[in-house]
């Protein structure tokens, strides 16, 4: 196996609550569900994604979804600290994307920015505290 033969499929998403995120990333950041079903005693297998990658799904997590009972405690201290991970978004329309989100209550990290590596970009939290950050290329 080399490099080459690597493709990025899934990318785990930790939340609370599981029917509170499948909300919020449908219906205020915009993905598609691309599957919904139970997994093991509460909790479901939830993945998400970008219309335009269909290749791409984003399994929203739940704390407990873990074979160690310690692992879900810390899933759930790592919450309730913020400290999570980071998507980051490509967008044609990094302003509408900032006034949509703004509007719909999606609390900000960071306004509007031309940032000099050549991108104009903003961030937002989600309600268990993962980074989102939408951007367009400058020019």
């Amino acid at each position: 196996m080399t490099a080459k033969d690597l493709t990025l499929t899934h990318v785990s998403v930790l939340v609370g609550d599981q029917q509170e995120a499948l909300e919020f990333y449908r219906d205020v950041i915009g993905l598609e569900v691309r599957q919904d079903m139970p997994f093991i005693e509460g909790a479901r297998w939830i993945t998400v994604g970008p219309a335009a990658q269909p290749a791409i799904e984003f399994v929203l997590e739940s704390p407990s979804m873990v074979p160690v009972p310690e692992m879900a405690e810390g899933n759930r201290a790592r919450i309730a600290s913020g400290a999570m991970g980071t998507l980051f978004f490509a967008t044609e329309d990094v302003d509408a994307t900032f006034a949509r989100l703004s509007e719909a209550g999606v609390p900000v990290e960071q306004p509007l920015v031309d940032q000099p590596y050549g991108v104009r970009d903003c961030g937002f939290r989600d309600p268990w505290g993962n980074h989102l950050r939408f951007a367009q290329p400058l020019g």
